[in-house]
């Protein structure tokens, strides 16, 4: 007999506005933690030096945490000039020293070389494994480490601040893989200065925005009073641009035993417009759909030859949202 899972069956977003000097994986613990959730996970690192949007999927929402590491995101940062830093943020050691203060009108003259489909060679001090180790390990050794370029896409890029001489405030769109240090990095080399990044916010990672976001605080504040359903979004959510089809209960019953349904023509024929060439995690997801029942994620399929086979199902209980969850005591 399977061991049964320490914890509530809760399952949602929870779309938290990490706060400063805090590690991702302990935001997912505590998160994990004030709703009693037998799991999470999150939808994309954040640095303990960065602040802003951090995904956490509660339950069957870790099922979706794939389709949003892939996704789109925004960042805000600034620029301080002046030096150059080992890890090149301020949390480094200076290596290399400048006067030059790029003005914002030679910046915004920079910036277009940086949108695009970009080759970005990702910092020293990062998460890639190399021969089995992470960078930013192999680095604080103070060993070599070469990393290889890779091709990376910036959607957007502007100047939105410049508060003093010696800083200047950065917005972008960017595809998965991008590091900010990176490019700041090269920014400053294409302008012969030195700079680091001295603040990062994320503003978006797929459909979750900041200003959607929730405060650690005022999160736990809403799980002490039994009110933590208030911020806990749809497992759904993550899937907005995924096509969905409405099944019935008994096309419901059959993919949630892993049993494929047969379409109609007329469904077939309004799903495949809505079919676009997308790769989840490496994988082929340009036949990808949702399946909803109840106004709830049923499953997520593949449309093949007029029928739709399960790849992911999700377990919910029916109203789950409104459902209280959470510790009421401190």
């Amino acid at each position: 007999m399977a061991r049964k899972r320490k914890g509530k069956a809760v399952s949602g977003w929870i779309v938290l506005d990490k706060p400063y000097d805090f590690g991702s994986t302990q935001a997912v613990g505590r998160v994990r933690w004030l709703y009693e959730a037998q799991k999470a996970g999150h939808a994309g690192t954040l640095d303990p030096l960065a602040t802003g949007v951090l995904p956490i999927a509660l339950g069957e929402a870790t099922k979706t945490v794939p389709f949003l590491m892939d996704a789109d995101k925004g960042y805000r940062f600034t620029i301080e000039w002046g030096s150059t830093t080992t890890t090149l943020d301020r949390e480094g050691d200076v290596v290399a020293r400048s006067d030059v203060r790029p003005s914002r009108e030679a910046v915004e003259a920079a910036l277009p070389v940086f949108v695009g489909e970009i080759s970005q060679v990702p910092p020293a001090y990062s998460a890639i494994k190399v021969d089995g180790e992470r960078s930013y390990d192999l680095a604080r050794e103070g060993r070599e480490v070469e990393l290889k370029s890779r091709i990376v896409t910036v959607h957007s890029a502007a100047v939105t601040d410049v508060p003093d001489v010696d800083h200047i405030e950065i917005e972008i769109a960017c595809g998965k893989g991008t590091y900010v240090r990176a490019i700041v990095r090269d920014l400053a080399e294409a302008l012969g200065a030195c700079a680091h990044v001295s603040a990062l916010r994320r503003t978006r990672v797929g459909p979750f925005t900041a200003e959607g976001a929730i405060c650690l605080e005022n999160l736990e504040k809403l799980i002490h009073k039994g009110a933590g359903s208030e911020a806990l979004l749809p497992v759904e959510t993550a899937l907005d641009d995924i096509p969905a089809l409405a099944v019935t209960t008994e096309d419901a019953f059959r993919l949630k035993q892993g049993r494929p349904i047969v379409l109609l023509p007329r469904q077939v024929e309004t799903l495949r417009p809505l079919l676009t060439p997308r790769t989840i995690g490496g994988q082929d997801a340009s036949r990808t759909v949702l399946a909803t029942h109840g106004g709830q994620a049923t499953a997520l399929c593949e449309m093949r030859a007029g029928r739709l086979s399960p790849t992911r199902v999700f377990h919910l209980e029916s109203g789950e949202p409104d459902v209280d969850y959470g510790r009421t005591q401190g």
